[in-house]
């Protein structure tokens, strides 16, 4: 078999000191085979401090000749100079383009184990911090992210992470030796000193601290006594709730259990920290045909599970109890100051953890950090980093907690969706691209309608302009497509109460609103739509808002347009290509049953969608307008479904502004352009409700038939133009 090679940057000298003097750096390669027996860790000559109970003791460890492993000493924890200046040079040439490679998934828990053999053996150090280097070199600018892991002490839990996550952050993980028994409040104080710091060499730009259970308890602490430091902590399934825990049953049963049996413990904990079908299907991709994906997943369990034996090696029985012990106090040194912390929390709980009640202590927390956001995943158990369905970049991206300055910039800090990210998202959608069937036409230059999105320009600043069709279901499909068949990522202007907490689900989970943050939708302000501008971005905007996208019975197709011209006017001042787009077919998916004037009419209903609105009127972006298209009350109308029909989009000819600016600081001129994009897109629709009667596949009866005897979804044909 294959050998399979693994590194990391490590600091095992980056120890608790009093005098805080630099700390050396080694760079470790570990090379192991799945033929044999994992190679050992080795450092050569790097001089340590080690505390243990309060005490420090200096020590050296000895070179080892192994089977391959590379290793070169640096001094100053942050690398050389030269090191530094390379991954600066890397990150200025680097840019994250739609759909850029993350790596997500091409590691496992299998790997986790393998590495585990790796750093377990004991060198008499401290702890410290090591960046792997799968990592990679960060984008300029990107903010420190620290890790603090659970249990295991390793600092491998963000394994399944390491690629994407050092794309966009200087990675930095906490290893604790297998034998280090440093108390809980040394820890805070070692942390915090990285912490501080960190904080003193970019002042202005937040840190990130990850903890995982045990660590959670820590980032917790450090928060609390940090107040005045920038911080963004991400909480997975924190170890607050131990006082509630199922293990604390065990502590008596592990101190009386036999040296011999010992080894069947790490099995039980597995099962309890996690589930280890989970953790086996996080590197397989899930759009594989059933045959394969069941394939993979059997070779996946059969190679997982007789390595969990080496749990018993990561966490022997006396580290265990160690740490069982460690548990009890960092839980009650963290609750005790909750009521301290000011960083920006995210909690991400498990419904399936058997080991803590993460569900409830999220909750709990949220009501006890004044900023504190949840998601929650009914599915994944304890160990939730290491298991499927859960990338952390994508999490931190959909819930807009990435930035790189203490304010968050919905332009400059935002990351467009990975290849991974946009592969789930399709696999999460596809029920709605099969409902609707989506055909896109466009306008080349010369009139000609064509099949595909060839019409619209591939070079920036270019605007959509179009109609919002019931509750925006024409979104996604038209972001996507835009992905799949030009990689040019659309950012949607969107009503603020999406970016408020007010339309967060009850259940906390990943919800659409997520998906559409993800997708790079951002606030409509003047502001923003200047800098997408300024950036040359394609820009979706629908002048009709709310109101169009919530209308009443009867109004399907009707524009609810503002009499102001505004993003006329700011599209010429950047010479910004604007492009105007009909779409139908909402009535042919769904029957509007109850609208805004049925439910305020029904008891109890009403008063709620009203005391609802009245919580969103700071956010009114309409305020001051007048006209129908100022009630944009919002409200969730009750729609029954179809046997569907299908969703058809016309970008129109497009309308160039460069050259014309002066022209166009003229509101009559404005007003000219900006009526006649309007009754482009009104000619659009009439021409898709028109010419969808000719389509043969309209049904979703006869295009599910064509797709299982010819072809894909995208190529199930339509009306000729």
């Amino acid at each position: 078999m294959a050998s399979i090679v693994k590194s990391f940057w490590a600091t095992p000298s980056f120890a608790l000191n009093l005098n805080k003097k630099r700390h050396s750096r080694s760079q470790i390669q570990c090379s192991t085979s799945g033929d044999s027996a994992a190679a050992a860790l080795s450092v050569e000559s790097v001089k340590v401090n080690r505390i243990v109970d309060g005490v420090s003791s200096s020590v050296v460890k000895e070179k080892e000749e192994t089977d391959r492993i590379s290793v070169e000493v640096w001094h100053d924890h942050r690398g050389s100079n030269v090191e530094e200046k390379n991954r600066e040079k890397v990150s200025d040439d680097e840019k994250l383009e739609p759909l850029w490679d993350d790596g997500y998934g091409t590691q496992s828990v299998k790997d986790y184990l393998e590495l585990a053999k790796e750093i377990i053996k004991p060198d008499g150090g401290p702890p410290r911090w090591f960046t792997p280097i799968s990592c990679g070199p960060p984008l300029k600018d990107s903010p420190i992210l620290l890790f603090l892991p659970g249990m295991d002490g390793l600092g491998l839990g963000l394994i399944l992470h390491h690629k994407s996550l050092g794309k966009v952050f200087q990675v930095r993980c906490m290893h604790v030796p297998v034998q280090d028994r440093t108390p809980f409040e040394v820890l805070v104080e070692w942390v915090e000193e990285t912490l501080r710091s960190e904080h003193s060499s970019a002042p202005k730009r937040p840190i990130y601290i990850v903890g995982d259970s045990l660590g959670g308890c820590l980032a917790l602490a450090v928060a609390a006594r940090n107040p005045n430091i920038d911080l963004v902590v991400i909480l997975a399934n924190p170890a607050t709730s131990f006082g509630r825990s199922q293990l604390q049953p065990l502590l008596p049963l592990l101190e009386a259990l036999p040296n011999e049996l010992h080894t069947t413990v790490p099995y039980l904990l597995s099962f309890v920290m996690g589930d280890p079908v989970k953790m086996a299907t996080a590197n397989i991709d899930s759009m594989l045909p059933p045959t394969k994906y069941f394939e993979q997943l059997s070779g996946n369990l059969t190679g997982l599970l007789p390595r969990l034996s080496g749990l018993s090696d990561i966490i022997p029985k006396k580290t265990l109890l160690w740490k069982l012990k460690l548990l009890k106090s960092a839980a009650a040194y963290a609750n005790s100051r909750l009521h301290a912390i000011k960083a920006e929390v995210l909690v991400l709980a498990s419904g399936k953890d058997n080991m803590l009640p993460s569900k409830d202590e999220a909750w709990r927390l949220s009501r006890s950090i004044q900023n504190c956001k949840i998601r929650y995943f009914k599915d994944n158990g304890h160990t939730i980093l290491l298991e499927d369905g859960v990338n952390l970049l994508t999490i931190i991206k959909g819930t807009c907690t990435y930035r790189r300055s203490r304010n968050y910039d919905f332009v400059a800090n935002y990351l467009p969706p990975s290849k991974s990210e946009f592969k789930q998202a399709l696999s999460g959608n596809g029920w709605l691209r099969n409902y609707t069937g989506p055909v896109m036409w466009s306008t080349m230059e010369d009139g000609k309608i064509v099949r595909g999105l060839s019409g619209v320009p591939n070079e920036g600043p270019v605007l959509l302009v179009g109609y919002h069709m019931l509750t925006g279901l024409d979104i996604i499909p038209l972001i996507e497509q835009f992905l799949l068949e030009k990689k040019i990522l659309v950012r949607g202007i969107a009503h603020p109460t999406l970016f408020s907490h007010l339309v967060e689900s009850k259940g906390k989970d990943f919800s659409l609103f997520d998906t559409l943050r993800l997708y790079g939708a951002l606030p409509v302000s003047a502001s923003n739509l200047f800098k997408l501008f300024k950036t040359k971005s394609h820009v979706l905007l629908y002048p009709g808002g709310a109101r169009e996208a919530f209308h009443r019975k009867g109004e399907e197709y009707k524009l609810f347009w503002p009499d102001q011209q505004e993003f006329v006017r700011m599209a010429a001042r950047f010479g910004a290509t604007i492009v105007p787009f009909g779409v139908v077919g909402e009535d042919d998916i769904a029957e509007l049953v109850l609208d805004y004037d049925d439910l305020t009419r029904i008891p109890n209903i009403g008063d709620k969608i009203r005391r609802d609105n009245e919580k969103y009127k700071d956010l009114n972006i309409r305020a001051g307008i007048s006209g129908e298209v100022a009630n944009q009350n919002l409200h969730i109308p009750v729609i029954l479904p179809k046997i569907p029909g299908r969703f058809y989009y016309l970008f129109g000819k497009p309308i160039p502004t460069k050259g014309r600016r002066e022209m166009l600081k003229d509101r009559t001129n404005a007003r000219k352009l900006y009526l006649h994009i309007k009754s482009e897109v009104e000619n659009r629709m009439a021409y898709l409700m028109k010419k969808r009667k000719e389509d043969p596949y309209r049904s979703i009866v006869d295009r599910t038939l064509y797709r299982v005897l010819h072809a894909p979804m995208d190529q199930v044909p339509s009306f000729e133009p």
